[in-house]
């Protein structure tokens, strides 16, 4: 890993948070997330799985973490299980956890090699009287693909078919959607990380560059301050590609004139940060997109009051596509006759604004969470709305990420150019070498 270990205390906090919601008498069993084949012989980059880093730390491939706090066995409360390495593992892949610096990342002390797993959790799942398992509940999300959790599930419910079998995942998301101080600090250095890449980006744009070149000042910024990688794949979209929300070909030359669609985040120590820009390519935009550019803005501050605990995410859409109907129909894209006689089912804004205004961030970019749960102080949001004019080639999103606190929210990207004039001033200065 790259990033600066972080200290076991966020993990042991975790971990006692987690137990306090098990069921008395059970058993919680994590997998590390599978190495994923690419071709040949080999894999994809390795990305933790979100709840058994969560919990333990632990940032590396085959490992287990199991939860058994009424374990009448003593000292195994808390066992991590780890790939035991040998001489060939340390000359072709490189260093692996010790048992001792396991022991320092997470925090437990009872950690064993995962070849010695079969014969010890056997004994503890049969003292046991319930078995928590860690499946992937997104709820917008379905995948073919099996996961190693997945496979583990199976192999239990075949071996262990009277032992009743409980869900992590609600626990999971219950308590990973509300960040504590060191989650926070490590969320905002993602995202101070991302400010530096834009920043970057603003000095290098001009037109003749190409996106990918774009992309590249962007990863280049994110690897010299010690992130992993993009947090999810970046959207550099100029022009016309602007309008298609989930863009990632990143091929096209930009041109005088266009304006650029920038999403993207770093991920630090599997933190993630979600920034949305759009920026004149010739270094000053038009009257009609600064127009359209403005009201997005103003969607977005308007938007961002509404961050606060107690509302929800479907009343938080149901009050910015008000905001953003008016903000349409000042720009003339809509007009007001026609409002008043839409179906309210079908709203006619989303003609221009066709997606969700904010999601849960976190160790994923689209984090764990109970949809319709009320929200709490110490959730992190996006807020991102966007509007596009696909007539026009023009498409402008702003997206900041908001901690909401109970004194209200708090824009953690304040210190990241937004406004029009700024991005202007900023990208008609000359660089200093």
């Amino acid at each position: 890993m790259k990033y600066e270990q972080i200290p076991a205390e966020l993990f042991l906090r975790n971990r006692q948070r987690f137990v306090r919601e098990m069921k008395p008498h059970t058993i919680a069993i994590f997998n590390a997330n599978d190495q994923m084949p690419r071709s040949g012989d080999q894999y994809y980059p390795f990305k933790q799985n979100s709840g058994l880093l969560y919990l333990s730390g632990i940032d590396q491939e085959e490992s287990m973490l199991v939860l058994f706090p009424d374990c009448p066995r003593e000292g195994f409360q808390e066992l991590l299980l780890i790939k035991r390495t040998n001489e060939h593992i340390a000359i072709w892949e490189g260093h692996k956890y010790t048992k001792e610096e396991a022991r320092e990342a997470s925090g437990i002390q009872k950690v064993l090699f995962l070849d010695e797993a079969e014969v010890i959790l056997h004994e503890l799942i049969l003292l046991a009287e319930g078995i928590y398992l860690n499946l992937n509940e997104n709820d917008r999300f379905i995948t073919p693909v099996e996961s190693r959790d997945d496979r583990y599930a199976r192999h239990l419910a075949q071996k262990y078919p009277a032992h009743q079998r409980h869900r992590a995942a609600p626990i999971l998301k219950k308590l990973q959607m509300v960040k504590g101080p060191q989650e926070l600090a490590l969320i905002q250095h993602s995202i101070d990380i991302t400010g530096k890449a834009f920043r970057r980006v603003l000095e290098f744009v001009k037109p003749g560059v190409w996106e990918y070149e774009i992309e590249a000042e962007i990863i280049h910024e994110f690897i010299r301050n010690r992130c992993t990688g993009h947090a999810y794949e970046p959207i550099i979209a100029s022009g016309p590609s602007a309008c298609v929300l989930h863009y990632t070909e990143n091929n096209r030359q930009c041109l005088a004139g266009d304006v650029l669609l920038l999403d993207f985040g770093s991920e630090y120590a599997n933190y993630a940060a979600d920034l949305s820009r759009s920026i004149p390519v010739s270094g000053q935009f038009t009257p009609r997109q600064k127009a359209v550019y403005n009201a997005v803005l103003q969607v977005m501050r308007e938007a961002q009051t509404l961050l606060v605990p107690g509302n929800t995410l479907d009343e938080l859409n149901k009050e910015v596509g008000k905001i953003m109907e008016s903000a349409l129909i000042d720009l003339g894209l809509l007009s007001r006759a026609e409002v008043e006689k839409q179906d309210d089912n079908h709203p006619l804004y989303k003609k221009y604004f066709m997606h969700g205004v904010s999601h849960h961030l976190g160790l994923d970019v689209h984090d764990v969470c109970l949809r319709y749960e009320p929200f709490r102080a110490g959730m992190v949001f996006t807020c991102e709305p966007g509007i596009y004019i696909a007539e026009e080639q023009l498409g402008i999103r702003l997206e900041n990420d908001i901690l909401i606190t109970d004194n209200g929210p708090i824009d953690l990207f304040k210190n990241i150019p937004i406004e029009a004039d700024e991005i202007e001033t900023y990208m008609q200065a000359p660089v200093l070498n």
